[in-house]
């Protein structure tokens, strides 16, 4: 009963995603500006976007973010999302896998993607409430190379049949950290890491955070929308722009040096190719998009969205070229400039922003 409660929730979700507006709050990358290198040195083709994670190769520093599976008709969405991995060299990630660890029978609508696309690079995705052995269930499950702990405390709060029980969840990140054999990812779903959960997050041995700042796909609002609650309406603009949030998650990472390399990933409201860019250029190893995706899939079909990446794939290596960057290690090099409400965000928070703007 509960696992068929969950598949019907998966299938929901995947419904009120596509016709839910992003926002309301802004994902803060119109305030980020990279600066215009007017003598070019390189031709768009000498242009390199590819970056290497957790012993994969990816051919541009992009993943498809955690969205779907759990439920027999999804089984589809993921294998056409893996084979657009797979064809262009990107990262994926599965959603949430709890559904399959109940009914064992959907495990194939994920496995589904490690099937198709046997080499990529792969995220296993679990709450970061779940029991580690279930953790370990849900990397076996796609022989993942990394595992998504996804903290959605907002949604929850949401949601009528959401979880109100989150006392030790740091505990049992730190132990599903321990357990598991792969690299631990820690994920917000849209309402961004601050530099206190970063901090926090560090010491307990995680090895990626992926900011999921505001800006995006609006998981309350989703919630809202499968069962109304006016009184919930505030939870729709809470939280911390994409843009502060990849910000303090950089500046928290700067700050601790006796902290190993953490990978930082950028999500939340990512669409285009020059916000794409504006993550990279901000200290963003890769780059989550979901929504954006899943719409273009959804309505327009299988070849529109190969003809999307194919055009992100060029217009991303214009932008570089533009930037004086030939490479993603140039490009965080590259100078930024910051303006706005990310601006006034980051001097109260002391951040600060003129070392981006002073870069050479």
């Amino acid at each position: 009963m509960v696992s068929n409660l969950r598949e019907k929730r998966k299938l929901e979700h995947l419904h009120y995603a596509l016709e839910t507006e992003d926002g309301p709050l802004s994902a803060g990358w119109t305030d980020i500006h990279l600066v215009h290198q007017a003598l070019l040195k390189n031709n768009p083709e000498e242009i390199d976007l590819a970056v290497s994670l957790f012993g994969k190769r990816l051919m541009l520093p992009i993943y498809i973010n955690a969205m779907t599976g759990g439920a027999e008709e999804l089984a589809e969405v993921n294998r056409m999302l893996a084979e657009i991995a797979r064809e262009f060299g990107l990262g994926m990630a599965v959603g949430s896998q709890r559904v399959a660890c109940d009914n064992k029978g959907l495990a194939k609508t994920f496995q589904i993607a490690r099937k198709t696309n046997p080499h990529g690079l792969l995220f296993a995705n679990m709450g970061a409430g779940v029991r580690p052995e279930m953790a370990l269930v849900a990397v076996e499950m796609l022989e993942a190379d990394a595992l998504q702990l996804h903290l959605n405390g907002v949604q929850e709060l949401a949601m009528a049949e959401g979880d109100r029980e989150f006392r030790g969840l740091a505990e049992n990140i730190g132990e599903i950290c321990r357990r598991v054999t792969v690299p631990v990812i820690v994920k917000e779903v849209g309402n961004g890491l601050s530099r206190e959960a970063v901090a926090q997050l560090t010491q307990l041995g995680v090895q990626g955070l992926d900011t999921g700042g505001s800006g995006g796909t609006n998981f309350a609002a989703i919630e809202l929308k499968r069962v109304p609650r006016e009184q919930l309406d505030f939870l729709r603009s809470w939280g911390l722009s994409s843009a502060a949030s990849l910000l303090e998650v950089v500046d928290s990472l700067q700050r601790d040096n006796a902290v190993p390399s953490v990978h930082i990933f950028a999500s939340g409201g990512i669409t285009s190719s020059l916000e794409v860019l504006k993550a990279l250029a901000l200290g963003a190893e890769a780059v989550g998009i979901a929504g954006s995706i899943l719409r273009v899939l959804q309505q327009k079909g299988f070849s529109a969205l190969k003809q999307h990446l194919a055009n992100l794939t060029n217009e991303l290596k214009i932008l570089m070229l533009l930037t004086g960057a030939q490479n993603i290690d140039d490009l965080q090099k590259a100078p930024v400039v910051i303006t706005g409400f990310t601006r006034e965000w980051c001097a109260e928070r002391g951040i600060n922003t003129k070392k981006y703007a002073q870069r050479k």
